[in-house]
């Protein structure tokens, strides 16, 4: 049983939901990136979802491209992201909260699958979540994230057909990331009134955990979403804060983070 598998059960067991927060990993450097990580734990953080920065992301608003590109401004090496992730393992509180790498594949083919997964396991990632990986091509990454008993999260839109729904969720495991909005990642200020009957089906469909992300950023979505899914992904809003640091400083922003933080999760479990 992987490390997602093990989390899931045990809030199932209690009855509660997974605040899952994603945090851009080295923006503005690696140091604060572990900070926020941090705080998020304290939070109350269940899973924490680290982006990998690369320069063409996919499905990425203004707000974590904008992340992406502080990151990026200091050409941090792959190395320099895995050592980031094994700091968080050696990291007493941080350690047993369950890390997801989110990436492009493309950064994954550069290094090698085999040697990328390995690495990624090593460095004590739980998951892996590749959203520009479509299922057909995702079979020789799901074999060797299951030899290293790690998570291939693989994700399902709005206007993913239901055969082909149906094909991910077979290949998916850990959890079914479920896409809320359709467009890009970032705060909105109403989501889709379908959104619930999608994640109705889908429920119908799998025992695998759902969790939502994409467009959720206040307690109230937050609130509105609970009863339908087993977690609750936030991104945008939180990463936003880091935009403060140059003129309010580090522990502000952290502050601020930590603060949102708190809210999100107490709407997840009131």
């Amino acid at each position: 049983m992987t490390s997602l598998a093990r989390l899931f059960d045990s809030l199932r067991n209690a009855r509660r939901k997974a605040f899952i927060p994603f945090m851009t990993a080295g923006d503005p450097d690696p140091q604060t990136t572990r900070e926020a990580v941090r705080r998020l734990v304290l939070a109350g953080a269940s899973v924490v979802e680290l982006g990998f920065p690369y320069s063409d992301p996919i499905a990425d608003g203004p707000v974590i491209q904008a992340s992406y590109t502080r990151a990026l401004s200091k050409k941090p090496s792959m190395e320099t992201l895995l050592s980031l992730c094994s700091s968080m393992k050696d990291d007493s509180l941080i350690q047993p909260v369950p890390r997801l790498g989110m990436l492009s594949y493309s950064l994954i083919h550069r290094r090698g699958p085999e040697k990328f997964v390995q690495d990624a396991a090593s460095s004590g990632l739980s998951g892996l979540i590749v959203p520009d990986l479509p299922v057909e091509e995702s079979i020789e990454l799901r074999s060797l994230c299951a030899k290293s008993g790690i998570d291939l999260i693989l994700l399902v839109t709005p206007t993913t057909p239901r055969d082909r729904a149906l094909r991910i969720l077979e290949a998916c495991s850990g959890f079914v990331y479920c896409v809320s909005i359709t467009g890009i990642t970032g705060e909105r200020s109403e989501l889709p009134a379908s959104l619930i009957d999608q994640l109705g089906w889908l429920r119908d469909q799998t025992n695998l955990p759902l969790c939502v992300g994409f467009g959720v950023s206040r307690p109230d979505q937050v609130a509105m979403l609970r009863t339908h899914v087993d977690g609750v992904i936030v991104g945008s809003a939180l990463v936003r804060h880091l935009e403060r640091i140059p003129s309010e400083g580090m522990n502000a922003a952290l502050d601020s983070i930590e603060a949102l933080a708190r809210s999100l999760c107490s709407a997840v479990n009131p």
